[in-house]
């Protein structure tokens, strides 16, 4: 195993952090493109409900989550390398099929297809980064892959825009630019990525010779104890509260606020440009402070409870703005990277991306959960605003569980250290 790492350039961890964080402008250009031009796609398709349109992005959803922990566990089986380059092979082909569907049938199985071969990602990403970056680089290794995504959502909103609604070309246009930029990165992949299946099956022979009671490295916890468990139901809230306003925020901002449509953009946009900062300052605190990062996600998590549920409060559009893009920089991009840090720091390293990829796979079941619920509630209620209280509540008992089985736990062990 340490033959195996001094093989390795010595700034291969640039490498992965590079190659992880164009991985998310790729999935989320993909992820992005297509809500801007709705109308241009039911020229194709005929016309939709809302709710038909809708549900392109849910089938989406649908089979990356679905793929989140078989996936993981594959990636521990048989490396990064090997589940990626074949996941996103059937990535670019959802995408491509997106592009030549002509009818709603076809665009939501494209759509499935997508999501699957996407799947792939989390898990394979973030154990390498866990495996290649250094503790003290973690935090701000994992900020820099995750602002991909902010930049990909930007990229892909005002791309689409520009070249369907501006160029006047066909929406389909856009689904073949993601394709192509999908089978690059394959390439990209195959090169840039070391096969570390030596170094798996180094580690099996290791663990056959272990005794049969040493089931997880020393002071590792186990994938289902209760804190890693407070950590994935803190996430779902996390991630709810985000793609709640994510997919809500507009028609809220429009219907209940009367703010005008191009501000409404502008906005949305710079939540996700508010984010990088963000993500970036926070996970370089907590690379300093590595003993405190039970603490700083709390913190975060109680910021972004008061601003989801004081957004409601606010009297007019500029002041609702501010409280958004503060959002944008104390929210769930600022926390993704200090709890990732986190959770691969607990996990047992023989199977850190099967515990990511539960882990993800807590969070994402938000991005089915939270649109639906929503949108039920306008129904029934005629507003948006309940919708955002729950969002906040969540992220209130979520982040009170992981004090729980986490930072109090935390607290508990210094005290009984310093009292030795």
């Amino acid at each position: 195993m340490k033959e195996k790492t001094k093989a390795l350039p010595e700034n291969y961890w640039k490498t992965i952090v590079f190659t992880f964080c164009v991985g998310w402008v790729v999935i989320w250009i993909y992820r992005s493109m297509l809500s801007p031009v709705y109308t241009e796609i039911q020229g194709t398709i005929g016309a939709q409900s809302n709710a038909a349109m809708g549900l392109i992005a849910s089938c989406y959803f649908f089979g990356y989550t679905a793929l989140q922990i078989p996936s993981g566990f594959l990636v521990d089986r048989f490396g990064q390398k090997r589940v990626l380059i074949p996941g996103f092979l059937v990535f670019a082909a959802g995408a491509a099929s997106v592009g030549f569907a002509q009818n709603l049938t076809m665009l939501y199985l494209g759509s499935v297809l997508a999501g699957v071969g996407c799947g792939t990602y989390y898990g394979a990403a973030f154990s390498l980064t866990a495996e290649h970056v250094k503790p003290e680089k973690k935090g701000i290794g994992t900020a820099i892959v995750n602002s991909g995504s902010a930049v990909g959502m930007i990229l892909g909103m005002t791309g689409s825009s520009f070249l369907v609604k501006t160029l006047r070309l066909p929406w389909q246009v856009m689904a073949g630019v993601s394709t192509t930029l999908i089978i690059l990165l394959v390439i990209w992949f195959a090169v840039a990525i070391k096969d570390n299946m030596h170094e798996k099956r180094n580690n099996k022979r290791a663990e056959v010779k272990k005794s049969a009671d040493q089931t997880a490295a020393p002071g590792k916890k186990s994938m289902f104890s209760l804190g890693m468990v407070s950590c994935y139901i803190l996430y779902f809230t996390t991630c709810y509260a985000y793609y709640l306003i994510v997919t809500w925020l507009p028609k809220f901002l429009e219907d209940e606020r009367g703010i005008t449509g191009g501000l409404i953009g502008l906005i949305v946009s710079m939540i996700s440009v508010t984010a990088v900062p963000g993500a970036l300052y926070f996970a370089r605190l907590s690379d300093k402070k590595r003993n405190k990062k039970a603490l700083i996600i709390i913190g975060l998590e109680l910021a972004a409870f008061a601003l989801v549920a004081l957004s409601m409060l606010m009297p007019n559009a500029a002041m609702l703005s501010a409280i958004l893009l503060l959002y944008g920089f104390l929210g769930k991009m600022a926390v993704d990277p200090v709890l990732i840090s986190y959770v691969s720091d607990k996990a047992d390293p023989r199977n850190t991306a099967t515990t990511l990829g539960v882990f993800n796979f807590f969070g994402m079941s938000s991005s089915i959960v939270a649109p639906a619920l929503t949108g039920f509630i306008i129904d029934k209620t005629g507003s948006g605003e309940l919708g955002f209280y729950i969002g906040a509540a969540l992220l209130l008992c979520g982040t009170a569980l992981f004090f729980c089985f986490n930072a109090r736990n935390l607290a508990v062990k210094k005290a009984q250290a310093t009292c030795v």
